[in-house]
């Protein structure tokens, strides 16, 4: 089992708006079944993660990448396009904030 997968899904799912009910009909799932696999009670099958990653526009990376080793290459990647739509001020206050965090004011 793979808690946060079920996390990210309830994350996104959130994000969108979707209750768990919306997003087991999207995906052919009952509710019951969606809820388990958000509380990581049931695994997965590939396809299943393909359909629910589809179902709330989002990769399948980002529903792995707490899991996978390299996660942190999909999540430096992830910050790095937030980033890109910020102003260049906005932008310049998250790289203070960075340092200030890591004591490199």
């Amino acid at each position: 089992m793979y808690p946060s997968i079920g996390k990210k899904i309830r994350e996104y799912r959130k994000e969108r708006g979707l209750t768990q009910d919306e997003l087991a009909e999207k995906v052919n799932l009952s509710p019951n079944h969606m809820g388990a696999i958000e509380r990581a009670e049931k695994n997965l099958t590939l396809a299943t993660l393909i359909n629910i990653a589809n179902a709330l526009d989002v990769t399948a990376d980002m529903l792995l990448c707490d899991e996978i080793q390299n996660g942190y290459r999909i999540k430096t990647s992830m910050l790095t396009e937030k980033l890109e739509k910020l102003s260049p001020t906005d932008r310049n206050k998250i790289l203070q904030m960075v340092d200030i965090m890591l004591g490199e004011q």
